[in-house]
Order: C-alpha cells, then sequence, then structure tokens
C-alpha cells in the first residue's frame, strides 16, 4: 500500500487530508508540526509527502532541507501545500528540491492528480534506472556472502549495495519496500560489524572476490 505523510499543523485541514487520502487507498501518516514530520518520515520513509508551508519550530522549507540532505529520502516526492501563492515562495520551495506546490484552499480532485502524477513519474524514473543499469536479478551470485552469516535475504540485498544501488533501486529490483531494506541492511551491519553501506560493501566484495578465485582457481 503506498505510504503518504501529511505535515501539517491545522488539525481540521490535516484531518481532512487523511481523510481524502484514505478514502482512496492510501495509507495514511499525520504529523502536527515540521519537527515530527521529519522525524516520521526518517523512520518510516513514505512514498510521498505532502507538507505545509508556514509552520512553528520548523517550517516547510526546513523539513525540505532535512529531508533532501538525508540519502534515505533523497527522493522521496514532496508537494508543498500553503496558503502563501507569491511566486517567490514558489521559486524557494521549487529551488529546494520539491516536485510540486498546491495552494489552498484546494479540490480534492486537483491534490488527487498531483500525487498520481508524482508517484507515477517516480515509478518511471526507477524503472528508467533499473533498464540504464542492465539489471540482470542472477539471485544464485549473492549465495557466497551466506557464509557471513546473512540469511539469503539480507545476502541479496548486500550483493545489491555491493554494486552500488540505492536502497530505493534494491527495493524494486527484490520486490520489497525501501523500509524492508533498510531493516535488512540494519541487521547486515549489525552482523558484519561495520556501520556503513561502504564497510559492507568492501566485505562483500572481498568474499565475491575470493569465491570466485576458489571456483576458478585463480
Amino acid at each position: 500500500m503506498t505510504r503518504i505523510l501529511i505535515i501539517e499543523d491545522d488539525d481540521q485541514t490535516r484531518e481532512n487530508l487523511g481523510i481524502i487520502l484514505q478514502m482512496e487507498g492510501f495509507d495514511v501518516l499525520r504529523a502536527s508540526d515540521g519537527v515530527t514530520g521529519v522525524e516520521i518520515a526518517l523512520r518510516e520513509t513514505p512514498d510521498l509527502i505532502v507538507c505545509d508551508v508556514s509552520m512553528p519550530h520548523l517550517d516547510g522549507h526546513g523539513v525540505l532541507r532535512n529531508l533532501r540532505s538525508n540519502p534515505a529520502t533523497l527522493d522521496v516526492p514532496f508537494i508543498f501545500l500553503t496558503a502563501r501563492a507569491e511566486r517567490q515562495d514558489q521559486r524557494i520551495g521549487m529551488n529546494l528540491g520539491a516536485d510540486d506546490y498546491l495552494c489552498k484552499p484546494l479540490e480534492a480532485e486537483d491534490l488527487l492528480a498531483a500525487i498520481q502524477t508524482r508517484l507515477r513519474r517516480q515509478r518511471q524514473t526507477q524503472d528508467v534506472a533499473l533498464r540504464e543499469a542492465d539489471v540482470s536479478p542472477d539471485f544464485s551470485a549473492s549465495s557466497p556472502l551466506e557464509s557471513l552469516g546473512l540469511t539469503p535475504r539480507e545476502a541479496d540485498v548486500l550483493l545489491w549495495v555491493a554494486q552500488g544501488k540505492a536502497n530505493a533501486d534494491v527495493a524494486t529490483i527484490l520486490g520489497m519496500s525501501e523500509k524492508t531494506v533498510k531493516i535488512h541492511l540494519n541487521h547486515i551491519f549489525e552482523k558484519l560489524s561495520v556501520e556503513t553501506r561502504t564497510g559492507a560493501a568492501m566485505m562483500a566484495i572481498e568474499t565475491l572476490s575470493k569465491a570466485r578465485r576458489s571456483e576458478t582457481g585463480f
């Protein structure tokens, strides 16, 4: 189920948006301020975020800066929702990496159309990335990584991470959610006693190289 995070400080607006999206079959997360919204986004990695601009403590621009600086949420589609329609506000939002900018009050149809457009473009981008990478799902190649104490699924995840794939690409290749990929990576880091993707990838490459040399005798 597609998961959408609503970050909106107005209780009634937040509730109305949630109802609209739930009626369309979306899994809805809610945050009443920017700080909470960033925490939820980093923890849950939603498929799309709808965020108000004018909020206390951390406004929408601050939310977007935080999320665009984190690899886990770098590519999550982001739609601003605000009562301010000045061109300057729109330019700021777009320069920060927003995908769309909707002004209150808005019709449910406009919101849903914007969401579907962004989700569709996100899927198309991922499909193109995989085609350009010439991905070949030979999952048996990951079996040597099980010698590191990994489960077969963890070995599959590490195989693609070692090839430089981002979490979103790994999720698409293996048919799982990006959140599940992150969970597997946490387990992998713990089992390998490493703290970064680079460290895990280096161990994977070394293990795969040894396995290849053992098979070929070189």
